[in-house]
This record gives structure tokens, C-alpha cells and sequence, in this order.
């Protein structure tokens, strides 16, 4: 049997931030992921973007950690030399019924503390986007686009300087309660450690059912929600993000860019039973009207699949929509053990806040000091 500091099972972009914070805080860090290599799955299938924190609801989770993580993630890159550009981001109405959705955009990202939007009207959108019709926006000028593989790459290479380590094609078997720890058996090797982070991602669920002492029914349920990409093999003439105003369950089918350059469409939603990361052809139909509300100049040939992702969401279609989750002792009652459910979007952007959050759960202080994101 082996001993460690703290066992973080997930190796994505929250599971990676945890591992740094803690690694930091001065525990020894063990990070159990069962893909071959670390950000396999949700953190390497979704648009890359670094959202400002406009869409959630006042008070909650996202609301809060977005806009905190949004300012961890750019003074981290900035400081660890990760790719990223603030190239901001125009969310449009395209027809009067729009319109109001535009204002509730901006009250709600104003009460989450976003301070630099600004409503444009038609003619201002044109004189930064000329080739953009709309009847009125929103400019988050915060709002950017990241490497979110280099991200990964940065935030493992700090926790392992500071003691973690990260071992793949490492499934969790099976958790138990061991007096004041917790002991995880992965391929029959048994590992004990007096924290347990599960930052599982899709398999967030999977592994609190394989904790013997968690109660199962604090573990919710889970809706995947498939998002597929296509993208443009070609010019474009925009050089912000482009969203339309947000649906009940999405941010709806959006234009962004990757670092290169390469532009995209995506994602849409599809609610389904079973993780497919395949991108039907035939849904180019569909893509090419969405584009085309953005753009319509849009080449129906130069628009191509491109991929897909799942998003973890605790609430399927027709609910309400759900918060993040972090789950702690004051609802489990179980020392050292911390459940994060749901991280669908802004996961990516909020995932160094969700890291300070979790350490302050688990009463893990770290120093602050020039190599340090402070809270």
C-alpha cells in the first residue's frame, strides 16, 4: 500500500488546477487519470474561449468563478508564458424579439461584476466588424480565447515541480473510508491519502458511486449533451468571438477562432444516452443556417466537421438549468473528500477559481508570493 498527501482523480483542466493549489499548499499529489495521457476528453473538446462571465445567474457557482478564474487564467498565462489572446467577444440580436435578450446579457453580467461591457448599436458593431449585420449587441472586450492544451501542460508542470505527480491509464476501482483517509485501488494497487478530490469530469458520477461510504443518493444525476464543431477552411472577416444571444440549455451555435487562425462554428446541442464523438455530415444543413446568421457570406463548401465534445450537465432538457457543484463535508460529512459535479461551461475558464474554492474547502492554505495565483 502506498501513501500520498492527496489523491485527485481526473487529469482535465479542473483536475490539473486542484493537483497545482494543493501541490503549492505543500501536500504531496497524486493525480489518477484513466485516458492515456492528461485533458483528453471535456477540457480538449470545446471552443477554447475565456469567458467574462455574462450569462449566469446572479449569486451562483459559474456567476461568481467565472469571473474570479477569468482574471486567475489570464494573469496565469501572462505570467507562464501560455498562448492566449483577449480578443473580445460581440453577442448579437438579429431580430427585434432579440433585442431584450441582449439587455438581460448585460444586466446579468453586470451583476456579476463584469465592468467593461458596453451595448453597440448597429452602425457602432459595423465600425469594428464591418462585415457583421445585427440590430444591436453586447462587446465583452474581456472575453478571449486560450491554448488549452499548453494551459494544461503549464498547470501540470507547476504541480509537479511543487511534488504532485500524474499517473495515466490509472482508473479508480474503488474508494474506502480508512479512518481519517481515504484508500483508492487502481489495477489492485491500493493508494491512501487524507484528501480525495474527485474532478472526474463525465466520470464525475461513476467514481462517487465507487466511494463506499458516500451516501448514493448525494450522488445526482448526469444528461450528456453533445456539442459537435465545424469549421471553416477559409478567410474570414472577423476578428472577435461572434455569439448569438444565449439559448435555454446553450450559448447556442457560435463563430470563434483558434490561435492559428482557424475558424469554427459550434457547438449545437444534441441531449444522448451514450458518449459519440463522431460528427454527422448530415448536420451541415444546420451549421450553414446558423453560420449564415453570423456571417452570410459563408461558403457552403469550405464548411466542413470539425469535432465534438460532452458537456456533464446535472439538468436535462426542459429543467432548469443546474450550478456547478462542489461537494464538501457540510454535505456528505465525510472529512478530506471533495465531489465536483457538473463542470460543464465555464469550467475552463472558472477551473483556477474552482481550485482555490476546493482548497479552501479542504482547509488547505498555500503561501502567496510571485509564483502564486492569489484568491
Amino acid at each position: 500500500m502506498e501513501e500520498t498527501g492527496a489523491i485527485v482523480v481526473g487529469a482535465g483542466v479542473v483536475g490539473l488546477a486542484v493537483a497545482r493549489v494543493l501541490a503549492l499548499a505543500g501536500h504531496e499529489v497524486l493525480v489518477l487519470e484513466r485516458e492515456r495521457q492528461f485533458g483528453m476528453i471535456t477540457s480538449s473538446r470545446n471552443s477554447g474561449v475565456i469567458h467574462a462571465g455574462l450569462y449566469y445567474p446572479d449569486g451562483s457557482l459559474k456567476a461568481r468563478l467565472c469571473v474570479e478564474g477569468r482574471r486567475l487564467l489570464y494573469d496565469f498565462c501572462e505570467r507562464r508564458g501560455v498562448a492566449h489572446r483577449r480578443c473580445g467577444k460581440l453577442i448579437i440580436a438579429t431580430s427585434e424579439a432579440e433585442l431584450p435578450a441582449i439587455d438581460a446579457v448585460l444586466a446579468r453580467g453586470a451583476a456579476a461584476g463584469v465592468e467593461d461591457l458596453v451595448r453597440l448599436d448597429p452602425a457602432q458593431v459595423r465600425a469594428i466588424e464591418p462585415e457583421l449585420a445585427c440590430l444591436g449587441a453586447v462587446h465583452s472586450p474581456s472575453s478571449g480565447i486560450v491554448d488549452q492544451h499548453e494551459l494544461m501542460l503549464a498547470l501540470l508542470g507547476e504541480a509537479e515541480a511543487n511534488g504532485a505527480m500524474l499517473v495515466c491509464d490509472a482508473p479508480v476501482e474503488r474508494v474506502a473510508r480508512t479512518g481519517s483517509g481515504w484508500e483508492a485501488t487502481v489495477a489492485g494497487t491500493r493508494v491512501t491519502a487524507p484528501i480525495l478530490v474527485n474532478a472526474a469530469g463525465l466520470g464525475a458520477q461513476a467514481v462517487a458511486r465507487c466511494i463506499d461510504a458516500l451516501d448514493p443518493a448525494l450522488v445526482p444525476p448526469l444528461f450528456l449533451a453533445k456539442g459537435c464543431y465545424f469549421s471553416y477552411g477559409g478567410k474570414v472577416p472577423f476578428a472577435r468571438l461572434i455569439y448569438p444571444v444565449p439559448g435555454p440549455a446553450s450559448l447556442g451555435t457560435h463563430f470563434t477562432l483558434d490561435l492559428g487562425g482557424q475558424a469554427r462554428f459550434g457547438p449545437d446541442i444534441h441531449w444522448v444516452d451514450a458518449i459519440d464523438y463522431t460528427v454527422d455530415p448530415a448536420l451541415k444543413p444546420e451549421f450553414l443556417a446558423a453560420a449564415r446568421r453570423i456571417w452570410p457570406g459563408v461558403e457552403e463548401e469550405r464548411l466542413q466537421p470539425a469535432y465534438a465534445g460532452i458537456r456533464p450537465k446535472l439538468a436535462g432538457p426542459g429543467m432548469a438549468t443546474a450550478d456547478f457543484v462542489l461537494q464538501g463535508e457540510e454535505t456528505h460529512g465525510l472529512p478530506g473528500l471533495i465531489n465536483l459535479f457538473g463542470i460543464e461551461s465555464p469550467g475552463l475558464t472558472s477551473s483556477m477559481a474552482i481550485a482555490e474554492r476546493v482548497a479552501a474547502m479542504l482547509g488547505a492554505v498555500r503561501p502567496s508570493g510571485p509564483d502564486t495565483c492569489p484568491a
